[in-house]
């Protein structure tokens, strides 16, 4: 059975026009969400034109529009450089290792901070793991620095007792335990507080029933607080594995130094060095970048798959 012409028509015009009622009948929540649509058309996606460059011979003379498409070639330059397949894999690595010991930290600290029934006490102490958050990554750097370095706390305490010094910072073998944990001393407190607001919806009978069957505080925290926060855990770890391209710049740049450059260079650090200190190929780092959001875009719908396979929820629903 075919659909005339007319008939589509006419099916369009009812269709726009009952959303230009349906717009204008709530006005006043399209007019409070419209600076932040703006904001997006404008910083995130007007800005994907940008990405042409990943197949373009970038020339500052011609500028974005004008410069000259080469097709692949960005791409199989990439692929031909050592360190950036090193980079690949040093940023798996680093980010596997914050899934495994950064990640659960802050769901940890949520269920202990919900345990504790002493209200002052527990605000001073949310409010204690939550301030770093607020604190950028040169900041804490400089506090590394000083309590980590050669002439700082840690080691001027170990002079006092009679032991060598310890280059805390300078070690390849130490970068790695030094960025998961000030990972989770910056960010652990921050992470919690989503997971203490998933905890605050669970329906409080169920505890109460619990307890009047007799079920101990760690039956009730396993049986009913963490299957309550399930769906909260799953789509953070979904987004955690979205990002497992991206190694978190500012972190490793505030960390590192010379001394650790086989440790620290993962594909951010990777593309600032191309793009900052060598000749500029725009073209070159742009390919990196699609590369790299690519990757995460993969890993992020196999993430949402495999969750939906295994708990029947994923990032969607």
């Amino acid at each position: 059975m075919t659909i005339s012409a007319s008939a589509k028509t006419s099916k369009t015009k009812t269709y726009f026009s009952d959303l230009r009622k349906n717009i204008w009948k709530h006005k006043e929540k399209y007019i409070l969400i419209l600076p932040g649509v703006i904001w997006f058309i404008i910083f995130s996606y007007i800005p994907m034109y940008g990405l042409t460059l990943a197949f373009r011979q970038f020339r500052a003379n011609l500028g974005i529009f004008w410069s000259p498409w080469i097709g692949l070639q960005n791409f199989e330059n990439v692929f031909r450089d050592p360190a950036f397949l090193q980079s690949i894999w040093l940023t798996l690595w680093i980010n596997l290792g914050r899934l495994i010991f950064v990640f659960p930290v802050a769901i940890i600290l949520a269920l202990l901070f919900n345990e504790l029934r002493m209200g002052r006490f527990k605000k001073i102490l949310q409010s204690i793991f939550t301030f770093p958050f607020f604190l950028s990554w040169v900041v804490v750097g400089s506090i590394m620095i000083d309590v980590l370095g050669r002439g700082g706390l840690v080691n001027s305490v170990l002079g006092l007792l009679g032991f060598d010094s310890i280059s805390f910072l300078g070690t390849p073998a130490l970068f790695q335990p030094m960025v998961y944990l000030t990972s989770i001393w910056q960010g652990s407190g921050w992470g919690a507080i989503i997971y203490l607001a998933a905890i605050a919806g669970i329906d409080t009978e169920q505890y109460e029933a619990a307890e009047i069957d007799g079920a101990s505080r760690l039956q009730r925290l396993w049986h009913i607080t963490l299957p309550g926060i399930k769906g909260t855990v799953l789509v953070l770890f979904i987004l955690a594995v979205g990002n497992l391209m991206t190694g978190g710049f500012e972190q490793i740049f505030n960390l590192s130094n010379p001394a650790t450059l086989r440790a620290s260079e993962i594909l951010d650090m990777y593309i600032w060095r191309v793009t900052f200190m060598a000749p500029a190929d725009f073209g070159f780092s742009s390919a990196i970048s699609l590369f790299r959001s690519l990757i995460n875009f993969t890993l992020l719908i196999i993430a949402h798959h495999v969750s939906k396979r295994i708990s029947g929820s994923g990032l969607l629903a």
